[in-house]
C-alpha cells in the first residue's frame, strides 16, 4: 500500500496548525452558545411577560383621589430595580398662544412601598395621586371622554438571568380610563396556607361611589375643615365689658 499521513515531531507547522484550528473551533462553539442563549432569554420575549391592565381606573384611594393601574409579572424570576413612570400626551396651548402638539407631562406613578425596585411577587397596583398638581385634577367624570390625550405608561427593568436592560409599555386613552371604578380582588388565601393569583379577573373592575371630580372633592375637605375649625362672623366686633358703679349692690 501507499500508507498513510500524520503529525509527526518534524512536522512544527502542521502541531501548531493543529492546536490553532482546536482553539478557534472551541471559541467559536462558545460564542455560538452565547448568541443562541442570548437569543431564547434576549429581554424582547421577558417584556411579553409583563401584562398592564386593560383600563385604568379612577377612586379614591387613602382619602384621596387617584388613577389606578394594575400590573403583573408572569414569571417567577424578579426584575431588578424596576422603575414605573408615565407619560401624558396632549395638545396644549401655552400663555404665548402657541399650540403644541402632543406635548408630554410627566405622571408620577407609586405603590404604597415606593416606586422604586418593584417586588413583583404578586400583581401591584399602582396609582397616580389626582392633586392640584395634576393634570388630571381639572378634568371630571362627565368631561373625561371629551378629552384629548394619551396616558403611555413605561416599566423599565433589568432581567435577573442575563443582566439585561428591558422596557415595557402599554398606553391608555379617555376611552380605555373609567371613572367610579377600582380593581376586583384576585389574591386570595387557601386552606393550605398558599397564596392564590385569579388572572382570569386581572382586569375585572367594580364600581365604586366616587367624586366626579378632584376640584369638588379637594373643596369638600377644605370646607369641612373651616367648620371644624370655626370663624367668628367679622361683622361684629367684641368690646370688653366691665363692671360700673351704677351695677353694683
Amino acid at each position: 500500500g501507499y500508507g498513510f499521513r500524520c503529525v509527526t515531531e518534524q512536522c512544527a507547522t502542521a502541531i501548531f496548525l493543529l492546536i490553532f484550528q482546536s482553539i478557534l473551533g472551541v471559541i467559536i462553539n462558545s460564542f455560538m452558545c452565547g448568541a443562541i442563549l442570548a437569543k431564547i432569554s434576549r429581554s424582547k420575549n421577558r417584556a411579553k411577560t409583563i401584562t398592564f391592565s386593560k383600563n385604568a381606573v379612577i377612586s379614591k384611594r387613602g382619602g384621596k383621589l387617584c388613577l389606578l393601574i394594575r400590573v403583573a409579572n408572569l414569571r417567577k424570576s424578579l426584575l431588578i430595580g424596576s422603575h414605573i413612570y408615565g407619560k401624558l400626551l396632549k395638545t396644549t396651548i401655552t400663555p404665548e398662544g402657541e399650540t403644541i402638539i402632543l406635548d408630554q407631562v410627566n405622571i408620577e406613578f407609586v405603590v404604597d412601598a415606593g416606586n422604586e425596585n418593584l417586588f413583583f411577587i404578586s400583581p401591584l397596583t399602582i396609582y397616580h395621586i389626582i392633586d392640584k398638581n395634576s393634570p388630571f385634577f381639572h378634568m371630571a367624570a362627565e368631561t373625561l371622554l371629551q378629552q384629548d390625550f394619551e396616558l403611555v405608561v413605561f416599566l423599565d427593568g433589568t432581567v435577573e438571568a442575563t443582566s439585561a436592560t428591558c422596557q415595557v409599555r402599554t398606553s391608555y386613552i379617555p376611552e380605555e380610563v373609567l371613572w367610579g371604578y377600582r380593581f376586583a380582588p384576585i389574591v386570595s388565601k387557601t386552606k393550605e396556607g398558599k397564596y392564590r393569583v385569579d388572572f382570569q379577573n386581572f382586569s375585572k373592575t367594580v364600581a365604586v361611589e366616587t367624586p366626579h371630580c378632584a376640584f369638588c372633592l379637594y373643596n369638600e375637605k377644605e370646607a369641612k375643615t373651616k367648620e371644624k375649625k370655626g370663624y367668628d362672623n367679622p361683622g361684629f366686633v367684641l368690646s370688653e365689658v366691665s363692671e360700673t358703679s351704677d351695677t353694683k349692690m
